[in-house]
């Protein structure tokens, strides 16, 4: 038994290298769809439905992840930096979630 660099290397012989091939022409791109236009609809609208759920649910988010942070100040532990950066973290999720509610910028429109 010996490591494979003790072994004898097979000699392996290569094919000669391909003849030179001409230069492959790329086919011309098709054209037979219409050039879209620029004004299209979102992809996907903001419906009422929609905005209630994402943004109850990231209510609901911001709160849990509060209420979790503010569970050991219940019980007499003084916070700590994570613990205050965890109440803002969570009270910025509850407020991404009103401003999905909102809507301040009117984007949103109602689909009928």
């Amino acid at each position: 038994m010996g490591s494979f660099a003790s072994q004898p290397l097979e000699t392996v012989k290569v094919g000669a290298p391909p003849e030179a091939a001409p230069p492959a022409n790329p086919a011309p791109l098709q054209t037979s769809e219409a050039p879209t236009s620029p004004e299209q609809p979102p992809l996907f609208n903001n419906c009422w439905s929609c905005r209630v759920v994402s943004g109850a649910g990231l209510i609901w988010a911001g709160g849990y992840v509060y209420w979790v942070a503010r569970k050991p100040m219940k019980l007499g532990y003084p916070p700590g930096p994570g613990t205050i950066a965890q109440m803002v973290f969570g009270i910025s999720i509850a407020c991404w979630g009103v401003v999905i509610l909102s809507d301040p910028k009117g984007k949103a429109f109602r689909v009928a």
